[in-house]
């Protein structure tokens, strides 16, 4: 009955529910009068496939109504500021009027129609309002822009009807786009005007088309990067943040191609900014947990460090008389000057030869008295002198991805004049996020 059931569909299912139900009442009934006092009855449990098979009913209410369909059509907000738009305005202008005027020059005495193009106005849309996005990149533009042309003249050549070389020339635009990388919406324009002006002269694909493109993306590369929007932008690589977030912890790389694999559609974002904005969202989500909480917030306060100068025996004596995993090494003035960790002892001990380790470090660890020695003497010798710190007033949320990334467990903390003034461990981290979350 089940296999019948599953092939069967939703309407076959209400249609033997009431047979189903008294045969399912008639089996509880026998089972009832066959069990002797004390007898526990035996449970009914259905399969997670019947389960997960059956038809939903259809007094139910349906997921889609028609306000849910109607809101589809009302358009979000842009999610810019004043100042964003301006700087797009002002591009767009400055853009066309360069692309125009040289454009102008180059043609003589052309008319119009044959020194600048209708498509270029959107592709001015993409290139000064959507610098980041793929479809308004260099190649996008230029590409995309003259291959399509170039195939709707072809178009206009070789099909007599226009309607019909319209969609092909549109259809073949896309396809020779997305195949060479270069998929440019103003694209599908540029085949549509060929076809549409019945323009069968291919030169026109370099000249005003190629030429217009390129005029107009380097006035893009110009206007966006003097004002702060990289152009053209990385679309393979991921940007480079300040500090590292916690992705990796909550989504790698792959666990980023897989979703988009899924999705199975043109993202108008690149994947690096993509996986940017989601590292934001996570670290912005920390620190709402974490709150104003501030290093010096959490800090061990007047950590044990040592000078510079300190001997390897003294500086080995003080980590295992305070259990200390990680040194702070500071100079005269209480400046950071490096780290050390008992790997570093254990390093000049050679500790891949286990035989005979515990006398090589007590020779290490020896003082020589000579004046001159190739011998590390003091912990300045051994320390590591690349540290890294944070400030006192640094957020605590800006720590988070510094131990789950990089695999520090310590940090030392320094004051506005770059002196030692604390240490955040993990312990102290977690003992944060614990109370944060209490």
């Amino acid at each position: 009955m089940g296999v019948c059931l599953l092939r069967s569909g939703a309407a076959g299912f209400w249609l033997i529910r009431p047979r189903l139900s008294t045969a399912l009442r008639g089996d509880f009934r026998a089972d009832r009068r066959q069990s002797r006092p004390g007898q526990q009855f035996p449970q009914f449990s259905v399969p997670p496939s019947f389960r997960d098979s059956v038809a939903v009913s259809p007094s139910s209410p349906r997921p889609a109504t028609l306000r849910s369909w109607l809101a589809r059509w009302w358009p979000a907000p842009v999610g810019i500021d004043g100042r964003e738009t301006l700087r797009a305005v002002a591009g767009a202008a400055l853009g066309m009027l360069f692309a125009a005027v040289f454009s102008h020059a180059l043609a003589g005495p052309l008319p119009i129609a044959a020194w600048l193009v209708a498509p270029l106005g959107a592709s001015a849309v993409l290139v000064f309002a959507l610098p980041a996005s793929p479809l308004a990149q260099p190649w996008s533009v230029v590409g995309g822009n003259t291959l399509s042309a170039l195939v709707g003249i072809a178009c206009a050549n070789l099909v007599p009807d226009p309607a019909l070389a319209a969609g092909l020339a549109v259809a073949g635009a896309i396809a020779l786009m997305v195949t060479l990388r270069c998929l440019h919406p103003p694209g599908g324009a540029a085949a549509l005007l060929m076809v549409v002006t019945h323009t069968t002269g291919f030169h026109f694909a370099l000249f005003p088309v190629m030429g217009n493109s390129l005029l107009l993306v380097t006035a893009g590369i110009v206007y966006n990067s003097l004002t702060g929007r990289p152009y053209p932008r990385a679309q393979g690589a991921t940007s480079a943040l300040g500090v590292r977030t916690v992705a990796g912890r909550r989504f790698s790389e792959a666990d980023l191609d897989v979703a988009l694999a899924h999705y199975n559609q043109v993202v108008d974002i690149s994947r690096a900014d993509l996986q940017d904005l989601l590292e934001h969202a996570e670290m912005a989500a920390y620190q709402r947990r974490l709150g104003a909480l501030r290093c010096e917030d959490v800090m061990t306060r007047e950590p044990v460090s040592v000078a510079f100068g300190a001997s390897l025996q003294e500086t080995w004596t003080l980590m295992r008389e305070r259990r200390i995993k990680a040194l702070p090494v500071v100079d005269r003035a209480g400046h950071i000057a490096g780290i050390v960790t008992p790997a570093d002892f254990m390093r000049l001990a050679d500790l891949d030869q286990h035989e005979g380790l515990r006398d090589r470090l007590r020779q290490l660890l020896r003082a020589t008295g000579l004046t001159h020695t190739e011998r590390p003497e003091v912990v300045g010798q051994i320390m590591a002198r690349n540290v890294r710190v944070a400030s006192a007033d640094r957020p605590l949320a800006d720590l988070v991805p510094v131990f789950s990334e990089d695999g520090h467990h310590h940090i030392p903390i320094i004051d506005g004049k770059q002196r030692l003034v604390g240490m955040i461990t993990q312990t102290d981290l977690v003992r944060a996020l614990y109370r944060s979350a209490a």
